[in-house]
């Protein structure tokens, strides 16, 4: 698959099958968010992958919509060095998810709105900052397949040229 066809077809994957991804693909998922570019090649962040079942389903309470992470094959936690690096941390979701997509695997971004509760149950030290995690799994059902439900804005309506 080409890099625009994934990032055509691409979409969020909430529900998964039972079926399990191989250690082989979990590992290239895994390697493609360790190879994305972060700030002055700081690669700020660590990963948490997480399989067991209750684990995913205790991790999923800690974000109004993780619910997914419950039902996922397995969830990737992102554990940063400080606040501030967002876009870095952004950088290595998309490059899993992409990496994801090309096997066959679907994913979704949970946002973690009580960190201190999710740092608890995977015993992260207090100081690492947690804002987000990752579910995936084999999709329920191939979303790509289907149309959008919603219409993505036109490039017309989102870029202004040279000037505002």
């Amino acid at each position: 698959m080409d890099v625009r066809e994934a990032i055509r077809k691409k979409r969020a994957t909430r529900q998964f099958t039972e079926e399990p991804v191989p250690p082989t693909v979990e590992e290239a998922i895994l390697n493609a968010g360790r190879l994305s570019q972060s700030s002055k090649n700081s690669q700020p962040w660590q990963f948490v992958l997480v399989r067991n079942r209750e684990t995913l389903k205790q991790l999923s309470e800690t974000g109004t919509y993780a619910g997914h992470l419950a039902g996922a094959d397995f969830g990737v936690v992102f554990v940063m060095e400080g606040e501030h690096n967002a876009f870095d941390m952004g950088q290595a979701a998309a490059y899993m998810q992409l990496a994801a997509w090309e096997e066959g695997v679907g994913s979704c971004i949970a946002s973690i709105y009580e960190p201190e509760k999710l740092k608890a149950i995977l015993g992260i030290p207090e100081e690492k900052h947690v804002s987000i995690a990752l579910s995936f799994g084999y999709p329920a059902e191939r979303p790509a397949d289907a149309p959008r439900k919603t219409a993505r804005k036109s490039l017309d309506e989102l870029v202004r040229r040279e000037r505002w």
